[in-house]
């Protein structure tokens, strides 16, 4: 069986505040850990006031304590907003607190406009351009190895798995380049998924962490009972998504009737595109084209982000997802 895991953004939805969605991040943690996912991640976003998951190593402590065996990790840390050292010593507080389950993801994305990129690190253009040298300190700093005057305490030793997060081509010369494994933003960033891919798989060097290439690609998940309810939930997520478009970030809209009403003709298309690896539906319709999606990738793992207004739905659609993991069948 093909492992699957979620991506939560702790989303604020319209009528609700930021502490309400924490938790329903946590409440979400703890059903998809008994529905049998393999990793719970959350990504670092700034600036965006329907997020909440600005300070993303404080929430994996929050949802690392409210669970007991799924993976908590990040999807990513955006690096170069950080110094390596503090990001060391705050994942290997997460390690030492919670053995054997923490992930570390790293983006060198801004996760923000560039205004606020320039209020969080002044000089982060060069640390972008620093990035694969602070991937190298950081896992110096994590390593049994490090014997320099600078160490992470916690952290030290920890050796916390650390993959490679991209929207391109650029990531995957990179994370082919360290062996490491590769996660892909293919739920919002689909168009160069397959060449990112094909690069990683043929630029692979095996190194002290990873044997052989390891591809996790983000899909957009919306379950239903029925096809025609599934479609009509995820009005919220085109919605939200259209805000991307556009720049007008706001709460997670609730679903309605007709989407042609409230999105303009001239985003349908750019959104088409941007959400084409969005799988909606009932179990039926969601398990016939998720097997062709994984027959032409060959990935390894599925993460998923389903942004669904009202939250027992979003519960029943990761029960849903689940029950057709586990029974799904590949063909060879």
């Amino acid at each position: 069986m093909i492992p699957y895991s979620v991506l939560d953004l702790a989303v604020v939805t319209e009528e609700s505040n930021h502490k309400e969605a924490i938790e329903r991040s946590r409440e979400l943690a703890v059903h998809v850990e008994e529905l049998g996912y393999n990793r719970f991640w959350m990504a670092e976003h700034h600036n965006m006031e329907h997020i909440a998951s600005s300070a993303t190593s404080v929430l994996l402590g929050h949802m690392a304590e409210a669970t007991s065996k799924i993976r908590i990790g990040s999807g990513g840390i955006m690096l170069p907003n950080h110094s390596p050292y503090i990001i060391a010593e705050h994942f290997g507080t997460l390690a030492t607190m919670y053995p054997g389950r923490i992930d570390l993801g790293l983006g060198r994305a801004p996760g923000t406009d560039q205004v606020t990129a320039h209020a969080i690190r002044p000089n982060r253009m060069q640390e972008v351009y620093n990035f694969p040298d602070n991937v190298a300190q950081l896992q110096k700093y994590l390593s049994k190895e490090n014997e320099g005057k600078v160490r992470a305490f916690p952290g030290e030793g920890t050796e916390i798995p650390i993959w490679i997060l991209g929207s391109s081509t650029d990531s995957a010369h990179l994370a082919a380049k360290l062996g490491l494994p590769y996660a892909f933003a293919s739920h919002f960033a689909p168009q160069q998924l397959m060449d990112a891919i094909r690069i990683y798989r043929q630029e692979f060097q095996p190194s002290k962490q990873l044997d052989e290439p390891y591809v996790m690609a983000g899909i957009n998940v919306i379950a239903a009972d029925t096809t025609e309810q599934a479609e009509y939930l995820s009005t919220s997520t085109k919605q939200l998504f259209v805000g991307v478009i556009t720049g007008e970030r706001n709460p997670l809209p609730p679903p309605v009737g007709d989407i042609s009403e409230v999105i303009p003709i001239q985003h349908q298309m750019a959104l088409k595109q941007m959400l084409a690896y969005s799988f909606v539906g009932d179990k039926t319709q969601i398990s016939e084209t998720l097997i062709g999606f994984l027959k032409e990738t060959g990935v390894d793992e599925l993460i998923t982000a389903s942004y669904i207004f009202h939250h027992k739905q979003r519960l029943k659609s990761h029960r849903l997802f689940a029950e057709i993991m586990q029974e799904i069948s590949i063909p060879a």
